[in-house]
């Protein structure tokens, strides 16, 4: 056997074995999520959709949803708002500190998140901040900018800065260049960096449960039901759920990123 055939043959196993082992137990979730009983075992014991109708009633998973939701959405639009900012510093300006201000923006993706979150509560609770939703959505922001710089960085240097030059040569204004040209030209960027910095803020717990207080986010609800055996097929539900929106939000976020560059692409 040639090598170049036996590379392609241990690279195509290597694939079907990772992405076995990381989409499998995923698959799995919504499977036992049906199951007529409480523990998720094999062979089926049968098929009921009343894990899903108790979820219609839980009052308190309404609320962490909702307190999710909120938190999400506001990470997610703060952050880009300040990676579009970052990023246009980091792509269309040279200054001095620029290496360090870049190294302090992307810091808290090789911190551990414990210490951050840690450091957080100690400095908040020294300060007399009550833990809240928006203490949640502070600590959130911490690790959703650099996401978000990763991306648009990726979309400003894609993007000819001769067009804003020509904008301006035209009359229009910084603020009229950036609303008419620059955002439009990025908006797969921007895209991308909601749905990334929306999902990262959905599912992260550590920080959310050290500053959460009374107000628990979804992954803050969901580990505290995991303590009581009786309640994982409600989980188990509530995952699957999460799973079908995501993959519909996943979709969504790509017809509009392929739409988005058809458009670009058939501009003159």
């Amino acid at each position: 056997m040639r090598p170049g055939a036996l590379s392609r043959r241990l690279l195509a196993a290597y694939v079907i074995v990772y992405v076995a082992i990381l989409y499998f137990p995923v698959l799995l979730l919504p499977v036992f999520s049906f199951n007529d009983s409480a523990t998720p075992k094999l062979p089926l014991v049968g098929f009921t959709t009343k894990w899903y109708a108790s979820l219609a009633g839980n009052e308190a998973m309404h609320g962490a949803a909702w307190n999710s939701l909120i938190v999400g959405v506001s990470a997610a639009l703060l952050s880009t708002v300040l990676g579009i900012c970052a990023a246009r510093a980091m792509t269309r300006h040279r200054f001095r500190g620029m290496a360090a201000a870049s190294s302090v923006i992307m810091a808290p993706l090789i911190l551990p998140e414990i210490i951050i979150a840690i450091s957080l509560l100690v400095v908040l609770l020294g300060l007399g901040v009550q833990l809240s939703l928006l203490t949640v959505i502070l600590g959130h922001l911490l690790i959703c900018v650099p996401y978000s710089v990763t991306v648009l960085v990726s979309g400003f240097e894609g993007f000819d800065p001769s067009m804003e030059e020509a904008s301006r040569d035209l009359g229009e204004t910084g603020f009229g260049t950036l609303r008419r040209v620059t955002l439009p030209m990025l908006a797969p960027s921007i895209v991308s960096s909601l749905l990334v910095t929306f999902t990262i803020s959905l599912d992260e717990f550590i920080l959310a449960f050290f500053l959460s207080g009374t107000e628990p986010t979804l992954p803050v609800y969901i580990w505290g039901q995991l303590r009581f055996a009786a309640k994982l097929p409600n989980v188990l539900a509530l995952g699957s759920i999460l799973i079908a929106a995501s993959l519909l939000m996943l979709t969504a976020a790509e017809l509009f990123r392929r739409r988005a560059e058809r458009k670009m692409e058939l501009r003159p």
